[in-house]
């Protein structure tokens, strides 16, 4: 089972590297793009077959190693 956890920063929180890729894309001239907020993806391969369980360890990891949880929010999926 894998489980990918995407981690971004909250909203309020300040996003040079959005900014950044936001003047960029400006800059190409692509057009229709209001705001950009850069993240982060993680993919960890797991040896559970139990999602319930698997969630849970994920969860934890998120909560303590992966996302620093005062200014990023963080999404679990399990396939």
């Amino acid at each position: 089972m894998k489980a990918i956890v995407n981690i971004f920063l909250k909203e309020g929180v300040l996003d040079p590297q959005g900014k950044a890729i936001h003047h960029a894309l400006d800059a190409m001239n692509f057009e229709g793009v209001e705001d950009v907020r850069m993240g982060k993806q993680i993919v960890l391969q797991l040896t559970s077959t139990n999602k319930e369980e698997a969630l849970k360890e994920v969860e934890k990891m998120a909560e303590e190693i992966l996302a620093n949880t005062v200014i990023e929010d963080y999404t679990i999926e399990l396939i």
